[in-house]
């Protein structure tokens, strides 16, 4: 397989940049490729941009896409790296995920300097986030809480944090390990008592429908269990059509031979919540997730879509 040089398109982010990287890294490896072969290009994207409003006043899932998709469909990138739960459920015309790596942590963290957990936070605690999921869920377990939009990166959510702007905030367990920040995690939140968004921890590698030696070269880095996972939960997001606007969450792994998923919807408020649960063979994955999309739909869509 010869490919001579390799353009990866990345969002700026100190997050971002280190999956570009962990990309980079294993393709070099399979490929036998010399690091300078491979260049990560930093592209600025509109959740880049607009950081005034709360996400889900500015558009659905795609703000930390577009751009990227853009630069991929006019060839001045050759793949996109993203994060998986940044990605709408439709890509554009033209445009597959050619393989993901293997999962990191799902979880979501729990950051407070004055509680060790939800559950421990005194009546009336400031509880920042910009997840309308997160924020759904939590008004759900903790109505008693202040909330407040919580915008910012890793870094820049730290800092509030630890300035006293708010008293807790959550962030995915899989960002802060690939920082190497695990230490700032106050808790770790099981799936089974906070399901996480759809495709948290997994990176995902986009590329062009037509790419023949660079498909063969993505799926030499690609963790199927994984993207059969991951596949069966953006079955579920595709049924829901899902956004950023609405509170979704969902989880799948593999274990023995059989897919497992359980996935919820939420009204803004927490007050309703819907959920499912499927278990079949992992080649069933996406079927599976769409299943329990549709009774999801057919249970409460009329509150929460």
């Amino acid at each position: 397989m010869q490919i001579s040089r390799l353009r990866i398109g990345s969002r700026g982010s100190k997050l971002a940049l280190v999956q570009a990287e962990e990309v980079k890294a294993r393709l070099v490896s399979a490929l036998g490729m010399a690091a300078q072969q491979i260049e990560i290009v930093a592209i600025v994207t509109t959740g880049d941009r607009i950081k005034d409003r709360s996400l889900s006043e500015i558009g659905g899932k795609g703000l930390f896409t577009k751009e990227i998709e853009e630069a991929l469909l006019r060839r001045t990138i050759d793949l996109a790296v993203h994060s998986m739960k940044d990605l709408p459920a439709v890509l554009p015309k033209g445009l597959v995920i050619g393989g993901l790596l293997t999962r990191e942590d799902p979880r979501d963290a729990f950051l407070s300097p004055i509680a060790k957990s939800i559950d421990a936070l005194p009546r009336g605690a400031r509880l920042g986030s910009s997840s309308v999921r997160r924020t759904a869920q939590l008004r759900r377990r903790r109505p008693d809480l202040a909330f407040s939009d919580f915008r910012g990166n890793v870094d820049t959510r730290l800092r509030k944090l630890k300035a006293g702007e708010v008293d807790a905030t959550l962030l995915a367990c899989a960002g802060l390990n690939r920082l190497g920040l695990k230490h700032e995690i106050t808790a770790a939140i099981a799936v089974e008592d906070m399901l996480p968004a759809l495709g948290q921890g997994a990176i995902g590698i986009e590329i062009r429908s037509e790419e023949g030696p660079l498909s063969e070269a993505i799926a030499l880095i690609n963790d199927e269990v994984t993207a059969q996972a991951i596949a069966c939960e953006r079955g579920f997001l595709a049924e829901l059509d899902g956004s950023c606007k609405t509170p979704i969450a969902g989880y799948a792994k593999v274990s023995g031979g059989r897919l497992y998923f359980k996935g919820e919807t939420l009204t803004r408020d927490g007050r309703e919540a819907f959920s499912a649960s499927r278990e079949g063979l992992p080649g069933e994955a996406w079927a599976l997730g769409q299943d329990a999309g549709l009774e999801l739909k057919r249970r409460g869509g009329h509150l929460v879509l």
